[in-house]
């Protein structure tokens, strides 16, 4: 953390020496000692102090400056930081003046000049000052920052994306924070250019778009290699597992993702059946350890960044990314699991991102305190959700079109929803619309299937988990996916069809191989996958296994 600041300006150079020398001499140790003869180079200063979150705890500024009076330089100042103790540095013929400003800027001291000695006629007073100022002080978070609006689908879909890449920033509601209007106002950035990021260098984007972000944090390298050995598609569960295993064995391995790592299983609170943890982990330390594992053992990665295609070209398979750029590869396993699927109901989409979620519990979740949330779903996924929400709502309810969750939901689940007083089972319902005003919701109305009954819940948010469908339309390539679109591997493959006309090879497909040779597919793209982050994480290292056979054939 970085020390507070004692600001002094003179336009005077000795003078300013002087006090420089002496603020040193007794306060390096606990603050940081900032000086400028220039005024405007002092405002400028201020502004960028501010938005990298900076601190100034004193400002010392001589009266008499040919820019500017001092008394007016604290009066600017103070705008910028309030709390701040203001001290004017006079002769004895501005005392006058010194003593009106004690009112017009709130003024808490004037010091004559010379001050020698500092230990009687400087420390005693700046020490006061100082002390008085430590009392209130509370250190400024340091670090990225989003300002917006909480009901505001651009702002969801920030810091969505943040999150789900692992970066750390503060969210701050232009309508709750105080500080985060004063930092808009100083900027002179309008409520219509929102959401504004500000950034610990103290630069800014207002309305930013997502390859924006990322290139200004650094998320989105260069490719490094002319031709990989693999490229894996999808950094979902199954995807990082071929990366690790990939990057270990030897492949020159790269990773591309669309949006965030970690894939459904990203956004879980709690995954409480993974092997070898037995008090659980999120899924963002779950994602987090891995993408730390890839990259370590060689792997690159590419975030975010999408694939718009798949061809072959001299023996190669050609990805051509969103951005037009082309790689070249051996082999590629595909890992673009699933998405949610939406719920098609009057209202959904008009609120989508301004208190209808999908799939994102955990980066709103902490908006809805004491609020009423409501959870559409019956698998593990809704039940994960609702643990973690109800501890910040005042009342959760699942929304079920069964009679309860015994055959969608694992036991230990269902177990510990029993025991949170505040999360509500609503059997055999559904809900039929969503309303609202002013951009974000308000009410749910939810229809009772056995007696037809509709009722107007008050809902603050409502999360949905719907089930899922695959993440296939982008292929191109004449790969055989089932009736669902997932990519069908292996020996099923014979079931359909078009087998014989589009696969020429002598052998048979490989486990996890699609329709199209040295392309694999791994985890909840895949048809029959069993939709757990361990069988997940099983495939995307079995692939891995494949690759290399395939790698030996050509």
């Amino acid at each position: 953390m970085s020390l507070p600041i004692i600001f002094s300006i003179d336009d005077d150079p000795q003078v300013l020496r002087a006090i420089t020398r002496d603020l040193r001499t007794h306060y390096r140790e606990d603050y940081r000692i900032l000086s400028t003869t220039s005024v405007r180079e002092a405002l400028d200063s201020l502004l960028e102090l501010k938005n990298k979150a900076e601190t100034v705890a004193l400002f010392i500024s001589d009266q008499r400056m040919p820019e500017m009076e001092g008394v007016d330089f604290l009066q600017q100042a103070r705008e910028f930081y309030p709390e701040a103790k203001r001290v004017l540095l006079t002769a004895y013929s501005d005392t006058d003046a010194a003593i009106r400003a004690i009112n017009d800027v709130q003024l808490d001291y004037y010091l004559m000049k010379p001050w020698d000695p500092p230990e009687d006629r400087l420390y005693p007073t700046i020490n006061d000052l100082l002390d008085d100022w430590q009392e209130k002080y509370r250190p400024a978070f340091k670090g990225l920052k989003v300002i917006g609006y909480q009901f505001s689908p651009h702002s969801h879909e920030v810091k969505e994306f943040l999150s789900g890449n692992l970066i750390p920033y503060q969210w701050q509601d232009v309508e709750l924070s105080p500080d985060a209007r004063e930092l808009l106002k100083l900027n002179n950035i309008q409520m219509k250019d929102l959401p504004a990021l500000f950034f610990e260098d103290g630069s800014y984007l207002c309305m930013p778009t997502i390859p924006e972000i990322a290139k200004k944090i650094g998320l989105n390298p260069s490719i490094k290699n002319s031709i990989y050995d693999v490229v894996i598609i999808g950094a979902g569960p199954a995807g990082l597992a071929a990366s690790v295993y990939g990057a270990s064995e030897g492949l020159k391995t790269l990773l591309v993702e669309r949006r965030n790592p970690g894939g459904q299983a990203g956004t879980s609170s709690r995954i409480e059946n993974y092997l070898g943890f037995p008090n659980g982990l999120s899924g963002s330390d779950l994602t987090r350890r891995a993408i730390a594992q890839a990259t370590r053992l060689g792997a690159e990665v590419l975030v975010p960044c999408e694939v718009r295609d798949i061809s072959q070209k001299d023996g190669y398979k050609k990805i051509t990314l969103e951005n037009g750029q082309e790689i070249n590869t051996h082999a590629v396993v595909i890992t673009t699991g699933v998405d949610y699927r939406k719920l098609d109901t009057q209202g959904i989409a008009d609120f989508t991102g301004a208190g209808v979620y999908y799939g994102a519990a955990m980066t709103e979740a902490s908006a809805f305190k004491g609020c009423e949330v409501f959870v559409v779903g019956g698998g593990n996924s809704a039940g994960q959700a609702a643990m973690y929400l109800s501890k910040f709502a005042s009342n959760v309810t699942i929304v079920i079109r069964k009679k309860d969750l015994t055959s969608t939901m694992s036991a230990y689940l269902i177990d510990q929803l029993a025991t949170r007083s505040n999360i509500h089972i609503l059997p055999c319902s559904e809900i039929t619309s969503a309303i609202g005003k002013e951009g974000r919701l308000e009410e749910l109305k939810i229809a009772n299937a056995d007696s037809n009954e509709e009722q107007v819940h008050k809902a603050n948010a409502l999360f949905i988990f719907i089930g899922a469908r695959p993440f296939t339309d982008w292929i191109g390539l004449d790969i055989i996916k089932d009736e669902k679109g997932f990519l069908e591997t292996g020996r099923d493959l014979r079931q359909h069809e078009q087998f014989g006309k589009v696969w020429k090879q002598d052998r048979e497909p490989y486990m996890l191989e699609t329709s199209c040779p040295g392309i694999f597919a791994a985890g909840d793209v895949r048809a029959g996958a069993m939709n757990r982050v361990a069988s997940a994480v099983g495939e995307g290292s079995m692939a891995i296994s494949f690759v290399h056979k395939y790698l030996a054939e050509v």
